[in-house]
């Protein structure tokens, strides 16, 4: 499997291609999910509740994301890795942006994604102009829950409708090589597919997206502090986990571990 860049990835929509994105915060996962034929590995601000069990996303500094970055690289060799940019490492300034996501870049990320649409079309912009390719992120955008009222559908009234629309619209003119779709009615999430040259990835989005992301504590039962409709597990790690702990823990109590085949 060769190294997969942005190119790689505007081919896949124009052949009609899916494209599946998970999430990895560390080397371990991140090797896994790239032997795994994985081809975009996402470092989500995520890891501030799967990892550091905060109750949202805003809490995530640029020096934890920093630090899941330089581990996911380190694990990855063919997977395009795309980093967050975390709350206020972009809101705050285009030159802020642009060092943030310089600094990102520098711990192994090959492109950073950030959320909004018209209001962040020109940092889009600035930061491709430094050569660090963007992948947007529109609907229902983490970040901006306190305004949304929670973690809320968006786009079921005309006029959000319309909102999303320009969104997409100005994340693509700005420059972006693909955007995220999130928490909005698959029928617009088709429109706004079929509208874009942007391979759009959905996240509570519906099928018809070019492809889907899925936080990987998620699809593999390893959180379920939230259960969002939208998510499929794969597997039930958590049980187990569990399980081989208990027996371990048992193991040692009882004295079955470690035995002559562990010992020196």
């Amino acid at each position: 499997m060769k190294k997969i860049t942005v190119l790689d990835i505007g081919k896949m929509k124009g052949e009609g291609e899916k494209i599946p994105v998970l999430t990895a915060y560390d080397y371990t996962m991140a090797k896994i999910l790239d032997e795994a034929g994985v081809p975009i590995i996402l470092i989500g601000d995520s890891a501030g509740m799967v990892f550091a069990g905060y109750k949202n996303t805003l809490s995530v500094t640029m020096d934890e994301i920093r630090y899941h970055t330089r581990a996911v690289a380190n694990g990855t060799k063919n997977a395009m890795i795309v980093a967050d940019m975390p709350f206020l490492s972009y809101q705050t300034s285009v030159e802020d942006a642009k060092r943030n996501a310089g600094l990102l870049v520098q711990e192994g990320a090959e492109a950073v994604k950030l959320e909004g649409g018209v209001v962040v079309a020109d940092t889009i912009s600035a930061i491709i102009d430094m050569g660090v390719p963007v992948m947007g992120h529109i609907g229902l955008t983490p970040q901006a829950i306190h305004r949304m009222g929670g973690y809320k559908v968006q786009g079921k009234e005309k006029k959000q409708r319309k909102r999303l629309f320009d969104d997409a619209r100005a994340v693509e003119k700005a420059g972006a090589f693909s955007v995220v779709l999130e928490g909005m009615p698959s029928d617009l999430a088709r429109e706004i597919t079929e509208a874009i040259s942007l391979p759009t990835i959905g996240i509570g989005a519906g099928p018809h997206c070019d492809g889907q992301v899925l936080v990987i504590h998620d699809i593999l039962g390893l959180y379920d502090n939230i259960k969002p409709r939208f998510i499929k597990r794969y597997a039930n790690l958590k049980e187990l986990i569990s399980s081989a702990v208990n027996v371990y823990v048992e193991d040692v109590k009882k004295g079955r571990f470690p035995g002559k085949e562990h010992s020196f």
